[in-house]
């Protein structure tokens, strides 16, 4: 299993529109490491829920239940049709307590995590140390 984090504006889709979906298409990634780091994603992976902009903090996790697909979403003037993917996300369960990003920063290991190096990035790469300290930050026990 690997573990991401992927970013959500709360204006624009919120952890609480996530919860009452359930299963959500990811879409609207537009940003080409972030496409291939959607691609990379697999049935199963894991993913912390950020809310980006207003809160920026962790506020849940999700796991992936169907691997990239051409995003719906995508306009004719994004690029050929299939230029860009999305996944679907399955709610898991809110963090206890949301990490912030300014917790993040202040936490030395984690210190180059890609949301700290590339903060601009919708879509990251989260290695198994960061998961379990950011886990334990936020007080997440996997109900799995």
């Amino acid at each position: 299993m690997a573990y991401w984090l992927i970013k959500s504006e709360p204006d624009a889709f919120s952890w609480d529109e996530q919860v009452a979906n359930n299963v959500e298409p990811w879409t609207g990634v537009r940003n080409h490491q972030a496409k291939k780091n959607l691609m990379a994603m697999a049935v199963g992976d894991r993913a912390f829920f950020y809310h980006s902009n207003v809160q920026r903090a962790i506020v849940g996790v999700v796991e992936v239940v169907r691997e990239a697909y051409p995003d719906p979403s995508a306009a004719d003037g994004d690029g050929p049709k299939g230029a860009w993917v999305c996944v679907d996300v399955r709610t898991v369960g809110p963090m206890p307590r949301p990490v912030t990003l300014a917790e993040i920063k202040d936490t030395p290991a984690l210190a180059d995590m890609a949301l700290v190096r590339q903060s601009r990035l919708s879509v990251c790469p989260v290695t198994d140390p960061e998961w379990a300290l950011l886990c334990q930050m936020g007080g997440w026990s996997d109900p799995a």
